[in-house]
C-alpha cells in the first residue's frame, strides 16, 4: 500500500508540473529505490533459505550417521552373541 501511494504521489506531481525533467527523474528515482528495496528483501530471503537448507541437511546427515551406528553396534552384538553360542557348542 505504501509502495502505491508513493507511486500515485508520484504520477501526481508528474502531471501536475507538466512533465519536467527533474520531476520525472524523482519519479523514477522513486520507483528505482522501491525496486532496490524489493531485491534487498529477496536476497535476505533467499540467504534465510539457504541457512535452512544447511540446518536441516546437517541435522539429517547428523541423525544418519547415528542410525549407521547403531546399525554397526547391532551387527556387533549379534556377532558376539552367535560366537556365544557357538563357544557353547564347541564345549
Amino acid at each position: 500500500m505504501k509502495s502505491f501511494s508513493i507511486l500515485a504521489a508520484s504520477l501526481a506531481a508528474l502531471l501536475v508540473a507538466g512533465c519536467q525533467s527533474q520531476q520525472a527523474q524523482s519519479v523514477e528515482n522513486a520507483y528505482d529505490n522501491q525496486a532496490d528495496r524489493l531485491e534487498n528483501q529477496a536476497d535476505k530471503l533467499r540467504d534465510a533459505g539457504d541457512n535452512l537448507m544447511d540446518s536441516t541437511r546437517n541435522r539429517a546427515d547428523n541423525l544418519a550417521d547415528r542410525l549407521d551406528n547403531s546399525a554397526d553396534a547391532l551387527r556387533d552384538a549379534g556377532e558376539k552373541k552367535a560366537d556365544e553360542v557357538e563357544n557353547r557348542l564347541d564345549d
